[in-house]
């Protein structure tokens, strides 16, 4: 994909823990100058886990960003330098539903919200699982719940607003496609 966009110049404007804050100065098609804000992200995985009751694993967690808690597939970011995605899906699965999969398939991967930030989401379906210790990291991860949604929820759910969260929504939709 070629873009008549060219990157003059980045400067950062905060750099934390997890993300970094940048000023991208950017050369239009037309020569204009552009300056935009971003955010860089380590990137973050996603994981569909699929009970043998034709149901899904999913956590209620709050969110600081949106001041509540939110309904989820198990996620986390890819935190470890080097880490392949699947083995950070892997360690995210039990850290949060403590669960292994016997079976683990890629489905897909996208940008989260690619208007201002670089935050790449694999997506990944967990089958066959097994029962694991859950090694919760945060006080949001030791005060999640998990939730058991059955296949034929989902759609209802995602239209009455009871799951809001875009990885969750791409992620059970897709695993629906490929599972019915």
């Amino acid at each position: 994909m070629s873009s008549k966009f060219s990157k003059l110049d980045e400067t950062v404007r905060y750099s934390g823990p997890l993300v970094e804050a940048v000023e991208l100065t950017l050369k239009g098609p037309d020569g204009a100058l552009l300056t935009r804000e971003v955010i860089r992200h380590p990137g973050a995985v996603v994981v569909v886990a699929v009970t043998e009751r034709r149901s899904f694993l999913l956590v209620r967690q709050y969110r600081a960003a949106v001041g509540g808690e939110l309904l989820e597939v198990p996620a986390g970011k890819r935190d470890v330098q080097g880490e392949p995605p699947e083995l950070t899906a892997e360690r995210e699965l039990a850290e949060e539903v403590g669960r292994r999969a016997g079976r683990l398939e890629f489905l897909t991967r996208f940008y989260n919200s690619p208007g201002f930030t670089d935050e790449l989401t694999h997506l990944y379906l967990a089958r066959d699982l097994v029962e694991v210790p859950t090694d919760r990291q945060g006080v949001e991860e030791q005060n999640m719940q998990v939730v058991e949604v059955p296949f034929g929820d989902v759609a209802s759910m995602i239209a009455d607003g009871t799951l809001v969260d875009a990885k969750t929504i791409i992620g059970l939709t897709l695993a629906l496609q490929l599972l019915q």
